[in-house]
């Protein structure tokens, strides 16, 4: 039977024992290598943890990244004997909620607004922020670090997802590249998303607390983005 101590073991944060006490992380990729899939994986290792999640969508409808989930949790059932797989399904159901942003609309003061609504009405308190489609390129650092500024007031861990371009070559001294190369600094973690040969992905943690970690990376599954099986 897998459930809870399993799913986590083979969960990719658990797997590199990823530190829970930085407040923002980062996962890069290049365009359609799973990262709206890592996040869910984030999500749900938190889940498992009884935290409670908002996913925020920059662009995407609410449906397009429940169906997202959806389709993992589907994936996770199947490829594993989990047991009571209700009880996994209703427990992200009651401890995730996801949000919308237009591209146009979305900052701080929108967010925080939103956030502190379902707060005061006791509707959702979340744990950790998870915020999938921010156009990092067109995005300041002024922005950012007001984001940032408001995930530690409201006491969240928050994951950011960005596209790396292949033709763009800038890196900032700890490895990350553009377009966060120069912004690099306001996150306690940034992850890699690599693509391998045998259709496997690399997760390649390259920075973590100031320091380079350019030597840790996993195997996972690029259909359910659990830790890969030798």
């Amino acid at each position: 039977m897998l459930f809870r101590s399993e799913l986590t073991q083979q969960n990719p944060l658990r797997a590199l024992h990823m530190s829970k006490d930085s407040h923002m992380g980062l996962i890069m990729a290049r365009a359609g290598l799973g990262k709206t899939a890592i996040l869910a994986q984030i999500a749900l290792d938190a889940i498992l943890r009884g935290k409670r999640v908002i996913h925020v969508s920059v662009g995407r409808s609410i449906d397009k990244i429940k169906a997202r989930y959806d389709e993992i949790l589907q994936l996770i059932l199947e490829e594993h004997c989990v047991d009571r797989p209700h009880e996994l399904i209703d427990m992200v159901n009651r401890h995730r909620m996801i949000m919308t942003f237009q591209v146009a609309t979305f900052s701080r003061s929108r967010l925080e607004e939103r956030l502190n609504d379902l707060i005061l009405q006791d509707i959702f308190r979340p744990n950790v922020l998870i915020v999938d489609g921010l156009d990092f390129a067109n995005t300041s650092r002024e922005s950012l670090a007001d984001l940032k500024d408001m995930v530690e007031s409201m006491n969240l861990h928050a994951w950011f997802s960005a596209i790396r371009h292949r033709d763009d070559q800038r890196v900032s001294p700890r490895g990350v590249p553009a377009p966060c190369h120069e912004v690099d600094d306001l996150f306690g973690m940034v992850i890699l998303l690599n693509p391998q040969e045998d259709s496997s992905l690399e997760l390649q943690l390259i920075s973590s607390g100031g320091a380079c970690h350019g030597g840790a990376s996993l195997r996972l599954d690029p259909t359910t983005m659990m830790v890969k099986e030798n």
